[in-house]
């Protein structure tokens, strides 16, 4: 079978790859495989309601009662789900893509995202086409429900000191790109007593402030409003309101490993030690931080529910991605911005700047290329680099791992490409540039071979 699901679920182009018919049966699909009652929920693109009334209609064809939840983040959809009683959730986004894509995105009856093997399924009920669909008796029927947001919040807040953060009056600079996060963030700032100046924060389908991926050229306009400003921290939010980018107090942009770093630290002391689960493409100075700090790392494949089901099988103090997603078990096993948010104001409130925290954490360089490979020859490839560096240490636990003398190479598949992506990492640019000429070097010479 074709795989239906990817990364982070299903995606396309409204209206091509992604349609009201595609709804209306990976709904029947989903319902078919969770029975029962099934959250919805979506962002705010302009597709939203088209293909929320899709996926209902699927639903309910195969006898799913449906929680209609409205417009939210997505880890206030998976949130709602997390206490059980409801046999799992679906949220319409797209997370960061432009504002043309959107997607369905399953989510498992514990609030995480949909593991693989439950997804295979699916799809074998999708491709096979056995939905268990209904006499018009047993059908089932969509339910408007209140509330979702509001109990997020407050399961935000209760997971840091508001007093404390109250206390510093601290300023913050908050961009949410038109997104889902417009709808909680503002209120936990205020909730948290944080002065906030906010620039995107009014839902909006078609993205008008910036393109919803926080990247450094998309928030320009955020990195200069801290300056002129004199804000504490700035914070930006993807589309669907579960990854977060910060700034710091002097206008620079914390690329995610960073900021992972520094939350890793101080959730490893905070605990007294711990683990901390983090995938292969995550920078050494993730791990430099956290053995600082009395911890270790395990590493996993990339993708966050990978990373979030590593840490619930070895009980992780914490988690995260070097993207900006940031999982903190205590509060629930998924990638939460308005949580992230929260525990730096926290961080930042106790133990002060953040440019001071940053400056503890050792600065890698880091080299990204792409290699062209047909899908057929991957694994082949792969192989091969294995072999053409033996003599290293080498680690297969996504793609190919080779480590080096003052950095390593991740030589990873593309799930959705004829492509390799090769990400260097070195202790300085000089190093991360020979060690990325070398590696896709070899990989090429094996092509050609």
């Amino acid at each position: 079978m074709d795989r239906l699901f990817g990364t982070n679920g299903v995606r396309g182009v409204v209206n091509d790859t992604m349609n009201a018919q595609l709804a209306l049966d990976v709904g029947r699909a989903i319902g078919t495989y969770m029975k029962g009652k099934v959250a919805l929920a979506t962002d705010c693109r302009t597709s939203a309601d088209m293909l929320r009334a899709a996926m209902a209609a699927g639903l309910t064809s195969v006898g799913c009662q449906v929680l209609d939840l409205g417009m939210l983040p997505t880890p206030a959809l998976q949130y709602f789900v997390k206490p059980g009683g409801i046999s799992g959730g679906v949220m319409i986004t797209a997370s960061h893509n432009p504002p043309e894509f959107n997607g369905i995105k399953a989510i498992d009856a514990d609030g995480t995202e949909m593991p693989r093997a439950k997804e295979e399924e699916i799809e074998r009920i999708f491709y096979t086409r056995a939905f268990d669909s209904k006499d018009w008796r047993y059908v089932g029927g969509v339910q408007q429900t209140s509330g979702a947001g509001d109990s997020y919040q407050r399961a935000v807040l209760s997971q840091v000191d508001v007093v404390e953060v109250r206390r510093a009056k601290l300023k913050v600079v908050l961009d949410c790109a038109n997104g889902a996060g417009s709808l909680i963030s503002p209120q936990v700032l205020q909730r948290l007593g944080a002065r906030t100046i906010t620039l995107n924060c009014n839902p909006e389908g078609t993205f008008p402030g910036h393109p919803s991926e926080p990247t450094q050229d998309n928030l320009g306009d955020l990195l200069s409003l801290v300056r002129e400003t004199g804000a504490d921290l700035g914070i930006a939010q993807d589309g669907d309101a579960d990854r977060t980018i910060f700034v710091d107090e002097k206008g620079n942009y914390v690329y995610g490993d960073r900021s992972l770093a520094v939350v890793a630290a101080v959730m490893v002391v905070e605990n007294e030690g711990g683990t901390v689960v983090t995938p292969v493409s995550t920078s050494q100075c993730v791990e430099d931080a956290v053995i600082s700090a009395g911890g270790e790392v395990i590493y996993t494949r990339v993708g966050a529910p990978i990373v979030a089901r590593k840490m619930m099988e070895v009980g992780a103090v914490f988690g995260g991605e070097e993207n900006g997603g940031l999982i903190f078990p205590r509060h629930q096993y998924c990638r939460d911005a308005a949580m992230s948010m929260a525990k730096m104001l926290e961080i930042v409130a106790l133990e002060g700047p953040l440019s001071s925290l940053l400056a503890k954490v050792p600065s890698y360089c880091l080299d990204k290329r792409k290699v062209h490979c047909p899908d057929e020859r991957k694994e082949a490839v792969l192989q091969a680099v294995c072999e053409a560096f033996s003599s290293n240490q080498v680690d297969r636990t996504d793609g190919v791992k080779v480590f080096f003398e003052g950095g390593w190479t991740l030589i990873r598949p593309s799930g959705t490409e004829p492509i390799f992506r090769v990400y260097t990492e070195g202790r300085d640019q000089e190093t991360a540039k020979r060690i990325a000429d070398r590696c896709e070097r070899a990989v090429k010479e094996i092509l050609d071979g």
